[in-house]
């Protein structure tokens, strides 16, 4: 028999399953070294490389993007963050790559999103000349407010954890120049001890041998 109409929910997961290709990565990138990546693009395919340096040294990282000709399409050095939106002018590998090779000792946290292609239609009648149905509306205002929502959460977590780790850093040289300064005041003691001592020795002496 004939199925009844898709739950809301449920729709809405169905056709995000149908949504443009995306590539959301986070990756350790050591001293001395280059990660690159590779993703096949048709002619004519709008996409969008955004990337952020989470942890490590100065929080940057040199970025460069090329077409399957080698053609450089984007290239930054030691950038935080950036985002770099392009059409595709051919079909082929496309090849991005982050590389920290300027550092000799810090390695880094890198964060990044390619996304292919834009997010088709909830709905092949978005297209038709008719208006969209009360539910049809609704499931695709619920649909852009997701993908809002999904944004902002994953700044907020990359945020986050920048912080952290900024933090984290922070107390690390405080508990250093704390044990420092520590250790700088207990040899100041020490000295200030012996200096003492010593002078009480002489003093000491040279009464007994002006009374002898």
């Amino acid at each position: 028999g004939s199925r009844g109409p898709l739950p809301p929910l449920l729709l809405l997961w169905a056709l995000a399953a149908c949504a443009a290709r995306a590539s959301e990565i986070t990756f350790e990138l050591p001293d001395n070294a280059k990660q690159c990546f590779y993703e096949e693009i048709a002619q004519g395919t709008k996409c969008t490389l955004e990337f952020q340096v989470i942890t490590g040294g100065h929080y940057d990282v040199d970025c460069r993007l090329e077409d399957p000709d080698g053609i450089v399409l984007y290239k930054e050095m030691k950038k935080q963050y950036d985002s770099f939106t392009f059409t595709a002018s051919r079909n082929g590998t496309y090849k991005f790559c982050f590389s920290n090779e300027f550092s000799t000792f810090t390695h880094k946290t890198v964060y990044f999103d390619f996304q292919v292609g834009e997010d088709p239609p909830l709905f092949p009648s978005e297209n038709r000349v008719t208006a969209l149905t009360q539910m049809e509306s609704a499931c695709v205002s619920i649909h852009e407010a997701l993908k809002s929502v999904i944004d902002y959460q994953t700044h907020f977590r990359l945020r986050e954890a920048q912080g952290r780790s900024r933090a984290e850093d922070l107390n690390t040289r405080v508990a250093y120049w704390s044990v420092g300064e520590a250790i700088i005041l207990l040899v100041v003691s020490i000295g200030q001890v012996f200096l003492l001592k010593s002078f009480f020795s002489d003093k000491r002496t040279t009464t007994t041998r002006v009374g002898s």
